[in-house]
């Protein structure tokens, strides 16, 4: 008898051997028609699995994280064989499930209409309807290549004879005359796909590399029920309303140009006004945290980058001015971080203990060289602004200053409205992967995770845990942000580094005269401006609050002999250091009312007889409501207190 240790502790006794779907079954009708996958002894496994001893035994719907990948994954291959059925010259190259859904990339003759994409959803609601059973099985690495060459699928060979390399097993799944290359797990068949749509066919390169062929990537979603496609269909269209790519554009906070570059947008003046406000903001939070400004060259030397590392682990995400190969001459790259420059700060006389922590920060220029392929308005671009800081400590400082640097991040997210959608990611290294990625030993690394995994527990962050997510030099707190469209990035991060320290040669001098290498703290607090900035559009649908306004009062004079008296408004607001214009346009009150609410200004003010009489001004907000007259004290009152207050 085997003994499974369920979800709530309790324990199941079955026979040996058994499959996960026997067990599901026996647990209860129910949740097997519900289950998408199980997770044993941790790992997520399909419901085919084959149990033959004792193991902790969870059952994964489609309300888990890694039963809606489960279901989606399964829905990409339904794609992926009624395109088959209906183009069969078409190559299939990945379908993963994503964040909110599934695609499926293509070499096809043409990219697919929005007509052929309706034919190929028809086509797969019959093989739902087939309700046909998902069958796993294995070949060896040679039968598995020649049986992906046989079938004519030269994408799937490429990826086949890496794995092949390894000596393992390859595993696929077949659904009726479909076959694909795929490691899955997968559900039991695909009639439990009830309700799907395909959403858009784009380009993307195979592999992400422009030097590669261009592929035909077609997105869908997925859902168990009908009535959650349509929750799910309803919330994409409110968010391509709140798109920042769209929006962004429309409310003139920034544009993009041909001839300047993918990747490289231009904030114009109300983008750029809002970033100027989060910068200052920021540098001021950071100054009253003990804080020093730096201010470094946005370039260096490959020599820099090659102390750091960085040269050997990040050369193809940076920008080279220069021969890299070419030793005669000098190399030059932009800089793609700022940590090898800020401890020259450190580095520039002996430190002793009584200098640390030393706390650095910084405004920073960064250049990236991403893909074209993964370029998004502002989210992925080539060159950003981050709040980039790094904290130069004795060890026993690590966990006090940890704390301070999340307790920064959490504030600065929670003043502008994010931080209730953030979640928590450890990223840690991947030990298969050391000499490809990283730096160090195996005891460092040990080292360095076991302590900020302990800091992270004492400071009580939910987290969850990201194998080969780290930094070539450490383990890092990656806080996540989603957009609208259910697309994570990473908005924030903190960073133990116990290597680089080393490789500079930096030391101080300590209580008993001896020297020692410290630690080093890798942290933003905001992140990425152009990011945040994109997140902030996407969050308020451009009606920034007030404090972050571009504009944050419009006036309005009903007549031009009402100017005088908006002039006179205008100047105490502005003395107030308030943002503000006059509308003085020949056009009816009703047009520039309503030309000011779609420009989201927060406040509107007109100005008529009866305003200048009484010296007044008579308050609208951009949510229609009339907040009658008041008189200049009043409003700059109301206007200085929500500012200060940094109300959302």
């Amino acid at each position: 008898m085997l003994k499974l240790t369920l979800k709530d502790g309790s324990i199941r006794e079955v026979e040996a051997p058994v499959s996960a779907a026997e067990v599901v079954k026996g647990i209860g009708m129910g949740l097997y028609k519900s289950a998408c996958c199980v997770k044993i002894n941790g790992e997520v496994c399909d419901l085919r699995t084959v149990l033959t001893e004792d193991c902790t035994f969870e059952v994964l719907t489609f309300d888990d994280a890694e039963g809606k990948k489960t279901f989606w994954h399964t829905a990409s291959h339904i794609l992926a064989q009624a395109v088959k059925r209906l183009y069969p010259e078409t190559k299939l190259a990945i379908g993963p499930a994503i964040d909110n859904g599934f695609y499926y990339d293509f070499d096809a003759p043409h990219p697919f209409s929005p007509e052929e994409l309706l034919k190929i959803e028809a086509e797969m609601k019959k093989i739902v309807k087939e309700n046909q059973a998902l069958e796993a099985f294995t070949l060896s690495p040679d039968e598995a290549i020649a049986k992906l060459k046989e079938m004519d699928e030269p994408y799937k060979v490429e990826l086949c004879e890496e794995h092949a390399a390894k000596g393992e097993p390859i595993s696929f799944y077949k659904q009726e005359e479909f076959v694909d290359l795929c490691a899955g797990p997968h559900l039991m068949s695909t009639g439990a796909v009830k309700a799907f749509k395909l959403l858009s066919c784009t380009g993307a390169y195979w592999r992400g590399s422009e030097k590669n062929k261009m592929l035909s990537r077609v997105y869908g979603t997925a859902f168990p029920k009908a009535a959650q496609l349509d929750e799910e269909i309803q919330r994409r269209e409110e968010a391509k309303m709140r798109d920042h790519n769209k929006l962004g554009r429309e409310l003139e906070l920034f544009t993009t140009v041909d001839c300047i570059g993918q990747g490289l947008p231009v904030l114009l003046p109300k983008g750029a006004r809002v970033i100027q406000l989060l910068q200052r903001w920021i540098e001021d939070e950071e100054q009253k945290r003990g804080y020093l400004l730096t201010k470094t060259p946005l370039m260096a030397k490959s020599d820099l980058y090659k102390i750091s590392g960085h040269w050997d682990h990040y050369l193809d995400g940076m920008f080279v001015l220069g021969d890299p190969t070419d030793e005669t001459k000098e190399c030059f790259a932009l800089r793609p971080m700022t940590c090898p420059f800020q401890y020259q700060v450190f580095l520039n006389r002996q430190r002793s203990y009584r200098d640390l922590p030393m706390r650095l920060g910084e405004t920073s220029t960064l250049f990236r060289n991403e893909d074209s392929g993964e370029m998004h308005g502002l989210i992925r671009v080539r060159q950003f602004t981050i709040s980039e800081g790094h904290l130069i400590l004795r060890p026993e400082q690590l966990e006090e200053e940890f704390k301070g640097c999340l307790e920064l991040a959490k504030h600065c997210l929670d003043t502008v409205g994010m931080l209730e959608d953030c979640t928590f990611r450890f990223s840690q290294w991947d030990p298969a992967n050391p000499k490809n990625k990283y730096e160090g030993t195996a005891e460092q690394w040990e080292e360095a995770q076991t302590i900020m995994g302990k800091i992270l527990d004492n400071l009580g962050v939910d987290y969850e845990i990201g194998i080969d997510e780290a930094a070539f030099y450490g383990p890092k707190l990656d806080i996540q942000y989603k957009n609208v469209f259910g697309k994570e990035d990473t908005i924030v991060t903190i960073q133990i580094d116990m290597l680089l320290a080393e490789k500079f040669g930096m030391e101080y001098v300590d209580v008993d005269g001896s020297k020692r290498k410290p630690y080093i703290i890798h942290r933003t607090s905001l992140g990425c401006y152009e990011r945040t900035l994109a997140y902030l559009i996407e969050k308020y649908a451009g009606a920034f609050p007030l404090w972050l306004a571009p504009e944050q009062v419009k006036i309005i004079p009903i007549a031009d002999r009402h100017l005088d008296w908006a002039g006179e408004v205008q100047a105490k607001l502005e003395a107030a250091g308030i943002r503000c214009s006059i509308d003085d346009r020949a056009e009816k009150m009703g047009k520039k009312i309503r030309e000011a609410t779609l420009a989201k200004t927060p406040y509107m003010l007109t100005v008529g007889d009866q305003e200048v009489e009484n010296k007044t001004v008579s308050v609208r907000s951009r949510k229609g409501d009339n907040l009658g007259a008041m008189d200049m004290d009043a409003l700059l009152g109301k206007l200085l207190t929500e500012i200060a207050a940094k109300a959302r």
